[in-house]
């Protein structure tokens, strides 16, 4: 009888340490893959605003030092800033608040770029500070 007993005990707890055990390391894989594909996220849109970005401040050089108006086109300018101002709430808080400050000074100065230096470095300033967002956020990724 005290075998019985013993080996019914065991198996109770060897089932019950079985679903913690599953519980745990399924609760683990979820968090995973979620991070994971948060992180996923995050690297995409990063690559994309980059990828803006450098085609943002070629139009900004090519506005001021070539006054090229195809190149350097405000309209372009501004698709540029709008899809790096949508793209960065993906990427995180930080990143689009320095993308919303560099919309802010683009709204105020696209008109200024072709003849005003202090204008063009104030933007190319604004794009670096994104930049520099970017780069922390995926340093800093789980």
């Amino acid at each position: 009888m005290r075998t019985i007993k013993n080996k019914l005990h065991l198996y109770y707890l060897t089932a019950i340490f079985s679903f913690l055990f599953a519980l745990v390391g399924f609760s683990y894989n979820a968090w995973r893959m979620e991070a994971s594909e948060f992180n996923n996220n995050v690297r995409t849109a990063s690559f994309e605003v980059l990828e803006n970005l450098a085609e943002l401040e070629q139009n900004v050089y090519a506005a001021h030092y070539d006054n090229d108006e195809v190149m350097g086109s405000a309209r372009i300018g501004w698709v540029k800033i709008g899809l790096i101002n949508d793209l960065s709430t993906l990427i995180s808080s930080d990143v689009a608040g320095n993308a919303m400050k560099l919309k802010l000074n683009w709204s105020e100065h696209w008109t200024l770029i072709p003849d005003d230096i202090a204008a063009l470095e104030q933007l190319v300033s604004d794009i670096d500070k994104v930049r520099e967002a970017i780069k922390y956020e995926l340093e800093h990724l789980q």
